[in-house]
């Protein structure tokens, strides 16, 4: 894409957020070819919103979520900063178009992955990871029909992200098998989906190898003290104003969210 075609392509997305409408379609002077420029466009999204990121998700990392969508890769997208919180959050139902929640791993960085030192190992990736945490991903069907958008487009819109709710920060978590470690997610106490961190990839920081690599092929990179959520273990629950929901993985703790 050339760069006034990024622009426009990002500047539809955004005014679509700011409007607070569900988005449909880009027009045909700025489709996206492929997913190197759905994060060229992401990117300049994120410029043109004017609100830092906190870090990255990554969708479609384990088969459940592959098949719930039909896509047959991962895809990532940025979590901005005013949409992270602490759990036990409350979040009002009305902020989101048609909000889901997911049951993640999560990590925070304790040093760069900068894109000159791609590809990575897990040898590399690992020695970046300074905490581990249960998440839930907070994501928003914000869209006239995502069915009808290509895995680039939605990638460009940080592909369905609305936030993150954060469990307990874990600074010990290599005493933990993070691939055998069990996760379940209850809505309103009632368990709708549990699985091991294996799912993801056969490891969580695969997917975290598979994101420092796909942002380093487009000259970004990973930095000290962003989260990444490494994709859900469980398929995306879509949630009613009043839910509560919990998400509890063993050895990294509970994150809790109500919706008011």
């Amino acid at each position: 894409m050339r760069p006034d075609q990024v622009a426009r392509a990002a500047d539809a997305l955004a005014q679509a957020r700011r409007d607070g409408v569900r988005f449909d379609y880009l027009p045909v002077a700025c489709q996206i070819p492929d997913m190197p420029a759905g994060y060229a466009v992401q990117e300049a999204l994120h410029e043109k919103l004017g609100i830092p990121i906190a870090g990255y998700k990554i969708g479609c990392t384990t088969t459940v979520m592959q098949e719930f969508l039909e896509i047959n890769q991962p895809c990532g997208g940025s979590i901005q900063v005013t949409d992270v919180h602490k759990s036990p959050a409350m979040l009002p139902h009305n902020r989101f178009h048609r909000v889901g929640v997911e049951c993640e791993i999560a990590v925070r960085l304790g040093h760069d992955l900068p894109p000159d030192e791609a590809p990575f190992t897990r040898l590399a990736v690992t020695g970046a990871v300074a905490t581990c945490m249960s998440a839930i991903e907070i994501v928003d069907d914000r869209y006239v029909d995502y069915s009808s958008l290509d895995a680039a487009t939605l990638i460009a819109d940080d592909f369905f992200g609305a936030g993150c709710v954060l469990g307990p920060a874990l600074t010990n978590w290599q005493t933990l098998d993070l691939a055998n470690i069990s996760a379940t997610m209850l809505v309103n106490e009632r368990e709708v989906g549990s699985g091991k961190g294996a799912q993801v990839m056969g490891h969580p920081f695969e997917a975290l190898i598979w994101l420092a690599d796909t942002l380093a092929q487009v000259g970004q990179g990973l930095k000290k003290d962003q989260i990444v959520l490494t994709g859900s273990i469980v398929e995306t629950q879509w949630v009613a104003p009043g839910d509560t929901i919990t998400v509890t993985v063993n050895g990294l703790g509970t994150a809790k969210v109500s919706f008011t």
